[in-house]
């Protein structure tokens, strides 16, 4: 990474650069939300397992 950086400053493109870091920065956001969106569906799935397991024992005792 950082002789690309280098590179990169040594032939004066740093608007390059500074896309390269916004789209690798961007990338990182998107890869940690979709990972959050994840956790938080499984979190939902198990609460109604939970619910689906109560109701289930609710009916057996009515």
């Amino acid at each position: 990474m950082d002789e690309l950086t280098k590179s990169i400053v040594t032939r004066g493109d740093l608007a390059h650069l500074a896309l390269f870091l916004w789209a690798t920065g961007a990338t990182g956001l998107l890869v940690w939300s979709l990972k959050e969106l994840v956790a938080a569906n499984r979190r939902f799935n198990d609460f109604i397992k939970e619910i689906s397991t109560l109701n289930q024992l609710f009916r057996r005792e009515k």
